[in-house]
C-alpha cells in the first residue's frame, strides 16, 4: 500500500470510523438483496420507503416469486425503472426458491447468475452478509476514488479490480462506507465542497487544479 493510500485510509477512519453500516433497511439477505436491486439508479432513502411496506406486503421469497408483474410494479413504482426491476425481483426470488433452497448464495458466480444482480449488487451481499472481503463500486466510488488518484480506470470491474489491489483487505467493504459519506456531505456531485474537505491535501484532482 502507498503512503498516499495509507495517508487516505488514516484520515477516513478518523472521521468516519471503522463501524460497518449498511444504508439500506433490512432483517435479512433476501431482503437486502431485493432493496439493493432497488437501490439502482435511486437513493437509498427513496427505497427504505418504499421496503417499509413492500417487505410487510411481500413477507418472503415465495411472496415476491408468485407476485403479480403489474402490481409490483405499481408497489416499486417510486424507485424508477420499475419495469426492469419487477421483472427482475420476481426471477430472482423464483431462482433463489428453484435453485438455491431459498438460501441466498454466497459466491459472486451464484450471486451474478441471478436476475438483476451485476457485480456491485453481488458485493454488496458478500460484504454486508457474509462479511466476505469485497468492494463495492458505485458511482461515489468510482468518481471519488478517480478524484484521489486510487484508479484511472473507467469501467467499474476494472475500477474493482484495481482497489482491490490498492486497499489493504479490513477496508475493502469500509472503502464503500466511507466513500458513500463522503461523497453525500462533501465530495458532491458536480459542487463538491473541496474547501471543506478534509482530503484536499491528498487528492490529486484538486491538487491539479490549484498549482500555484
Amino acid at each position: 500500500m502507498t503512503k498516499h493510500t495509507q495517508a487516505i485510509l488514516a484520515l477516513l477512519d478518523a472521521h468516519y470510523g471503522t463501524d460497518y453500516t449498511c444504508y439500506l433497511n433490512h432483517e435479512n439477505a433476501w431482503q437486502l438483496l431485493i432493496a439493493t436491486i432497488l437501490s439502482a439508479q435511486c437513493t437509498d432513502a427513496r427505497v427504505n420507503i418504499v421496503t417499509k411496506d413492500l417487505f410487510q406486503k411481500y413477507p418472503s421469497i415465495d411472496a415476491f416469486a408468485d407476485a403479480d408483474l403489474k402490481e409490483l410494479e405499481q408497489d416499486i413504482h417510486s424507485t424508477g425503472f420499475y419495469h426492469n426491476k419487477a421483472k427482475n425481483i420476481i426471477a430472482c426470488c423464483r431462482d433463489l426458491r428453484d435453485k438455491f433452497n431459498g438460501e441466498v448464495p454466497r459466491t459472486i458466480e451464484e450471486l451474478t447468475s441471478l436476475a438483476g444482480v451485476g457485480r456491485k449488487t453481488a458485493n454488496v451481499i458478500r460484504g454486508n452478509v457474509f462479511n466476505d472481503p469485497s468492494i463495492v463500486v458505485d458511482t461515489h466510488v468510482k468518481r471519488i476514488s478517480k478524484k484521489l488518484g486510487i484508479t484511472k480506470e473507467e469501467d467499474p470491474v476494472k475500477v474493482e479490480m484495481e482497489l482491490m489491489k490498492a486497499l489493504p483487505k479490513d477496508h475493502w467493504i469500509l472503502w464503500n462506507i466511507q466513500i458513500i459519506t463522503l461523497g453525500r456531505q462533501i465530495c458532491k456531485a458536480p459542487t463538491p465542497k473541496c474547501e471543506e474537505c478534509f482530503l484536499k491535501e491528498h487528492c490529486k484532482d484538486y491538487q491539479s487544479r490549484n498549482k500555484k
